[in-house]
């Protein structure tokens, strides 16, 4: 969590919020971990799916964190959806960036666990229980078609923009109230 909330934290939460209603439209519900339903699905992938084990190294854990596999953000555009997320340590949820500062897939953060853990003969098992579960399992993540995907893009990358923008309008604003009023 920011200690400093910027424009830019105003604009990830709605995007990640936008991400979150239209995962809910293709799941026919909400994905609200934190409630009845969401929870139980929560649980079913983490428990019975994963086995409470991390979806990366494979290490044993009471206090499972949600990975989203295409990222929950401007960039990727990953929709909040069971299909999406897989239960990782905390020690897993920190995925690297390239060379270009841009994240790595789930894929390649995957290779880079199971190399740095000497588990490399583990890669393609774990690969494709993750690929089991988001492509053919019971909360498959939905097939998005490229208009889908553009539209996912533009809507993401505008309401990013526009509430940077309406942030920065509102300090602005403030700053120029304060000054009218202030009794100097």
């Amino acid at each position: 969590m920011a200690v400093y909330n910027t424009a830019s934290d105003a604009a990830n939460t709605a995007v990640r919020a936008f991400l979150t209603k239209i995962g809910g439209n293709y799941l026919g519900t909400t994905f609200n971990t934190s409630s009845s339903r969401g929870s139980k699905i929560w649980e079913t992938i983490k428990c019975r799916i994963f086995e409470n084990r991390c979806a990366y190294c494979d290490k044993k854990e009471n206090k499972l964190q949600i990975e989203h596999l295409i990222m929950f953000n401007k960039d990727e555009f990953g929709l909040h959806h069971p299909g999406n997320i897989v239960p990782v340590c905390s020690n897993c949820n920190k995925r690297a960036k390239d060379e270009n500062n841009t994240y790595k897939t789930w894929e390649e953060h995957l290779y880079m666990i199971c190399n740095n853990n000497n588990q490399l003969d583990q890669y393609v098992i774990r690969r494709d229980k993750i690929n089991k579960h988001t492509k053919e399992g019971e909360f498959k993540y939905p097939k998005l078609n490229q208009e889908e995907n553009n539209a996912l893009r533009i809507i993401t990358n505008n309401l990013y923009e526009s509430v940077k923008n309406e942030f920065e309008k509102a300090v602005n604003l403030f700053e120029e109230l304060d000054k009218a009023f202030s009794k100097k």
